[in-house]
């Protein structure tokens, strides 16, 4: 049976697409509630700029690890992304391997600081005895 493409199914082809589809379908999206909580979803490819230089958190709840038992098969989006069309994964890869190192100079150089810090404040240790009895003394 031949099939024209263009009447359907559509479907978005970025994993930051499919996965705010998927959590659009969770969501009751045709109240108000549902549309604020759309419209404060943000799904990326990578990690833009704003929030690479930010803390990551890791939800030990959502661990692959500790949701799927070890004889299920699992994939990765962007894998299954690239294979219905998504032509940028190679270009995400680029990009996260190029952030990657800029974070790894900036951790040793804060790795680096902190060490000079502790240094700092051993060597003045004995110096700052009677400033730290007058801050202990007033609550600090």
């Amino acid at each position: 049976m031949n099939t024209n493409p263009g009447k359907g199914p559509y479907h978005f082809k970025s994993p930051a697409r499919m996965v705010w589809r998927t959590i659009r379908g969770m969501v009751h999206q045709k109240t108000a509630r549902g549309q604020d909580a759309l419209g404060r979803l943000s799904t990326f490819e990578g990690i833009p700029h704003p929030y690479d230089k930010k803390k990551r958190v890791v939800v030990p709840a959502a661990l692959r690890i500790l949701r799927l038992k070890a004889i299920r098969e699992h994939t990765v989006i962007g894998d299954l992304a690239n294979g219905v069309g998504w032509k940028h994964q190679e270009l995400v890869k680029t990009l996260e391997s190029k952030r990657k190192v800029g974070a790894e100079a900036f951790y040793q150089q804060k790795k680096a600081s902190a060490t000079l810090r502790a240094k700092a404040e051993a060597a003045a240790e004995s110096d700052l005895a009677k400033v730290n009895e007058v801050l202990a003394a007033s609550g600090y």
